[in-house]
């Protein structure tokens, strides 16, 4: 663990949601952020404290999360979108086709069509393989998604581009796969070396933009919100967090964390279900 880690206040506090500041439940859809960690975000924030959220989330099921908080920057999608006016942002005005023009929005993801060859790629190889592609908070699937979540927008796809298929013109955002176990190391030596892996709760796999990371998306808001690197503060829990918490000047892991995680930490909170943020924080406002 580093010894040489800077005492002086930090100025940007960056949160992952889910295992981290939000508590868990039975159901992906009924996971919650309490009041005590609202109430302590906001001291911070009229503290002069700087927060972000960094989740993996679309905006269908982190918006509301955004909004209930005093936010300067969200990441959505493991940073495939970053949001630098989220108190004028909207489901709408997040997720059109025009959100690609809009100077608050920063978007990196991959052409549609790329996504539908790499899609029939995998397919064709692994006849069976539950996959989709998100785009622009639509999930075009093989499968039907409310076996994971219960209210995300989703379509049946046959892999093609309109019109002889469903999947429309633009910029892809990721591709997600719920591979069996038994699949994985069969599947990995299958994707294309333009895309990055991530996995998500030890589930899901995302095919992504190699951007697309919240250790770059950390980047882009310290520049943007003209903090260095080593004034940030990185809470997460999750293998998809360990590159963000390393770059950020501080990376702290709440005790539920990924035993990896819990590795690379510079410190570790309480756990979410405790509200381990909010105490970690509420420590540097006393």
């Amino acid at each position: 663990m580093p010894t040489n880690l800077s005492t002086s206040r930090p100025k940007l506090l960056v949160a992952d949601l889910d295992g981290t500041l939000l508590h868990d439940a039975e159901v992906f859809e009924n996971r919650s952020i309490t009041q005590r960690s609202i109430d302590v975000i906001e001291r911070a924030h009229d503290a002069g404290y700087q927060f972000a959220i960094a989740t993996a989330r679309p905006v269908s099921t982190g918006l509301k999360f955004a909004q209930m908080l005093p936010v300067d920057a969200v990441i959505y999608l493991n940073g495939a979108l970053i949001d630098f006016d989220p108190s004028h942002s909207d489901f709408e005005s997040l997720t059109s086709a025009s959100a690609e023009d809009n100077p608050n929005l920063v978007k990196i993801g991959f052409p549609a069509q790329r996504a539908c060859e790499v899609c029939l790629q995998l397919l064709k190889s692994m006849p069976g393989l539950q996959l989709g592609i998100v785009m622009n908070d639509v999930r075009y699937t093989n499968f039907d998604v409310r076996q994971y979540w219960k209210t995300q927008a989703f379509q049946y796809t046959n892999f093609q581009m309109e019109p002889d298929g469903n999947v429309p013109q633009g910029t892809a955002d990721k591709i997600t796969i719920f591979p069996e176990p038994d699949q994985w190391d069969a599947l990995r030596p299958l994707i294309p070396d333009d895309f990055s892996i991530s996995i998500s709760e030890g589930v899901m796999w995302m095919l992504m933009n190699p951007q697309a990371s919240k250790e770059h998306a950390i980047r882009v808001l310290c520049e943007r919100l003209g903090v260095r690197i080593e004034d940030t503060v990185a809470f997460g829990d999750d293998l998809i967090d360990i590159n963000m918490m390393r770059a950020a000047g501080r990376g702290v892991a709440v005790a539920n964390a990924n035993p990896k995680v819990l590795e690379i930490a510079d410190e570790i909170c309480p756990a979410n279900n405790e509200d381990g943020v909010a105490q970690w924080i509420e420590s540097w406002l006393q």
